[in-house]
């Protein structure tokens, strides 16, 4: 069972990693999506999975599905920034004329690498922003982005690894927006997440650069039920805590969601209105309007990548289910 297939997705190839508990459906051809991860032993879609007929939303708004990569993630006030001298000026797609979600939508990726073996299974996809004048329109210096998938029995690898190919430094930061579902019935979904403090948002849910004492949301350290929740919320990660969500169901089926420590230091919470089908849980390494809010890269997670330099970030999956 440790294999990978293709198939297909409103017209497009997918690849298909297959283990004994999971099936991981790829997308590359529009934006290297995971749009499916089913859980065989339980026959459940773990992610919000988007409907063939859905294609045309999906394709308005594709991080509305699945666990899409964001460079960067969050909101940029009227898109624009500066570093080092340099400007830049993303589109402005959302209220109030700023920008959100960054410059990865669709774009097609290309399969580079497929491995088969004992321990797994694993695709590795390469996109290059030189071919997308779009994006090179709005961040000129080229970049490299090269993604492995690795399935290991019921754990999913997510490593990026990105290469600047330019002759400038560059400010960097991705995020997922992670879509789990929770089936309609929050009340049976507990959520653990390690975190010290709510960033406080303006009227145009951009980050004013000030910490607000958790409150109510100091629950999410032990444990929280996610009836009645409505989140709309980012997090900090303290310094000495764990980049670690646990979502529990009340049987003991659930997930660990980890993170790269030194890299993803914010989490975002989304329910879309009160919690019911689903649940977004968010790594980002940088905050959202991130040059704008601070020139303290240690509070903004803002990374910075020299010419001919690369970073590899990761994150894992691990489904948990309860001891028979």
């Amino acid at each position: 069972m440790k294999q990978v297939t293709k198939g297909q997705w409103g017209g497009y190839d997918t690849y298909i990693l297959h283990s004994r508990e999971l099936e991981v459906t790829l997308l590359p051809r529009l934006g290297n999506n995971v749009i499916s991860l089913f859980d065989v032993k339980k026959q459940r879609e773990i992610l919000r999975r988007p409907d063939e007929s859905d294609q045309a939303f999906f394709m308005q708004k594709p991080y509305h599905f699945g666990m899409p990569l964001l460079i960067p993630p969050g909101r940029i006030r009227k898109g624009q920034f500066q570093f080092e001298g340099t400007s830049y000026q993303f589109d402005q797609n959302t209220a109030n004329d700023n920008h959100i979600h960054g410059l990865h939508r669709t774009q097609a990726w290309c399969v580079s690498d497929i491995e088969e073996d004992e321990d797994g299974c694993a695709v590795t996809t390469e996109f290059r922003t030189e071919d997308d004048p779009h994006w090179m329109e709005q961040f000129p210096i080229p970049l490299k982005f090269e993604m492995t998938f690795r399935l290991q029995e019921a754990r999913l690898t997510q490593t990026l690894k990105v290469t600047n190919l330019g002759d400038h430094r560059i400010p960097f930061g991705i995020g997922y927006h992670t879509w789990f579902m929770i089936d309609g019935e929050p009340e049976r979904w507990n959520l653990k997440l390690p975190v010290n403090s709510i960033y406080e948002l303006n009227d145009e849910l951009l980050p004013s650069g000030d910490l607000i004492p958790l409150g109510d949301l100091e629950a999410l350290n032990t444990g929280m039920n996610m009836q009645g929740t409505n989140f709309d919320t980012a997090l900090r990660i303290g310094e000495e805590q764990p980049v670690e969500a646990l979502l529990l169901r009340d049987d003991g089926y659930g997930l660990r969601y980890t993170a790269d420590e030194n890299l993803f230091r914010h989490w975002v919470l989304y329910t879309k209105g009160p919690a019911d089908q689903f649940l977004c849980i968010e790594p980002y390494t940088w905050l959202a309007n991130a040059p704008n809010v601070s020139d303290d890269a240690s509070f903004t997670g803002l990374l910075t990548i020299e010419p001919g330099q690369s970073q590899n970030l990761s994150t894992v999956l691990e489904m948990i289910y309860p001891e028979i």
